[in-house]
């Protein structure tokens, strides 16, 4: 099976960053892995940049190793309705991508 990484780009829903990140934190990253079966899920936030501008300040990367990488948006969505909700995430904003692995791990 092939490695692939989904990339989330989130931001809060206004006046509610706090909420935002506990809700993402407490309950979303370990719901989504719970309801997919994807392996490993963490957050990060935008601290600086080069280039064009990041269009949103908060990054999931998520892990999921799978011969079949046109169902990994697909058991997203589907499985949505099994995942609590909050108003706090923006979900008019959000984006996602799936890449695949095509090289080894480098490591230091």
């Amino acid at each position: 099976m092939a490695k692939h990484l989904i990339l989330v780009l989130t931001e809060p829903s206004q006046d509610q960053e706090q909420a935002f990140n506990d809700y993402y934190e407490q309950i979303h990253l370990d719901e989504v892995l719970s309801t997919t079966g994807w392996q490993s899920a963490q957050r990060f936030q935008l601290v600086d940049e080069a280039g064009e501008s990041c269009p949103l300040p908060y990054l999931a990367a998520y892990t999921v190793d799978t011969d079949h990488p046109e169902e990994i948006l697909r058991t997203l969505n589907e499985t949505r309705p099994n995942r609590q909700q909050s108003d706090a995430l923006n979900r008019r904003t959000g984006r996602a991508w799936v890449f695949k692995a095509i090289g080894p791990l480098h490591e230091a």
